[in-house]
């Protein structure tokens, strides 16, 4: 089992083995706060911070009948200590957040988040009604808000879902343009209706332009930069010079929405076609904007 799992279960066993849904994300966020190496991150999502990765992970102990689902709750049902199995330093951070939080309810959890960390909660669906004036405005003036206009790039490798939507959210993207050819990815979060979903929940619209990536069959022998580089040759010659309406398209879509992105797998921009679709986009006539790889 995943040690990030056992995480999970440790949090409902310290909590008599149940917890509803949203106090489970708030302590889970609370743990990694005092963690030294975080077992899940978070996004500002509908009631604050929210980790698509815990809420597939809890699915996927339900399946395993670790744990049993309903409406509002998470159950803990099997007899394991799983406390026992963590490492002293998490062990510690359990109890810690027993002794601090064990008597707070749910509205006094969200409340705590938004008021100590306003950044995840400027998505929130529910902020009016929890925060003062005062607090509102600070969450309010924790959202990027860039009046530039950008190109940018952006890989998934190495990161986590929720890295990479924060971030979109701190670079005030406002488009995700999909530009694999094949939007299905074998790393959680990152398939193509997945990934749609958790861009609109904090305000990102997400396209898919499958005309601008490469296919599969001809990435299958890549074991060095010169390899890439022979992939991009024909990329440029043969695709970009074909396909020279979808990048008029995307540039019209950077004029109008002012930061945009361009996102495929590779974290290392230069084995990655989005590099060079960006700087075919960059030369087109009227093109005097800025482009950022992150």
């Amino acid at each position: 089992m995943y040690y990030r799992r056992k995480i999970l279960l440790s949090l409902l066993q310290a909590f008599d083995n149940q917890l509803d849904k949203i106090s489970l994300q708030k302590l889970l966020f609370l743990l990694t706060r005092i963690q030294e190496k975080k077992s899940y991150y978070f996004i500002p999502y509908k009631f604050g911070c929210f980790s698509f990765q815990a809420n597939a992970d809890l699915s996927t102990l339900a399946k395993y009948k670790l744990v049993e689902p309903s409406m509002k709750y998470w159950k803990k049902t099997d007899n394991t200590d799983y406390i026992e199995e963590l490492d002293s330093k998490d062990k510690a951070a359990i109890r810690f957040l027993k002794s601090q939080y064990g008597n707070l309810s749910k509205d006094e959890l969200i409340a705590l988040t938004y008021r100590q960390y306003p950044f995840f909660a400027i998505n929130s669906i529910i902020a009016s009604s929890i925060l003062t004036n005062e607090e509102l405005n600070k969450v309010k003036n924790q959202r990027p808000i860039k009046n530039t206009i950008v190109l940018f790039t952006i890989g998934y490798e190495g990161i986590s879902l929720e890295q990479y939507i924060n971030k979109l959210i701190v670079n005030d993207i406002r488009v995700l343009c999909d530009v694999r050819k094949n939007s299905y990815s074998m790393k959680y979060g990152f398939s193509k209706n997945q990934l749609k979903k958790a861009c609109g929940g904090v305000g990102i619209d997400y396209v898919h332009i499958p005309e601008v990536g490469i296919e599969s069959k001809k990435r299958e022998v890549l074991n060095s930069q010169s390899d890439y580089d022979k992939l991009f040759e024909y990329y440029k010659s043969d695709v970009l010079s074909r396909e020279k309406s979808k990048q008029v398209e995307i540039f019209s879509l950077l004029k109008s929405k002012k930061r945009i992105a361009l996102t495929c797998f590779e974290a290392n921009i230069n084995q990655c076609h989005r590099k060079h679709l960006a700087e075919s986009i960059s030369s087109l006539n009227g093109f005097s904007y800025e482009l950022i790889h992150i």
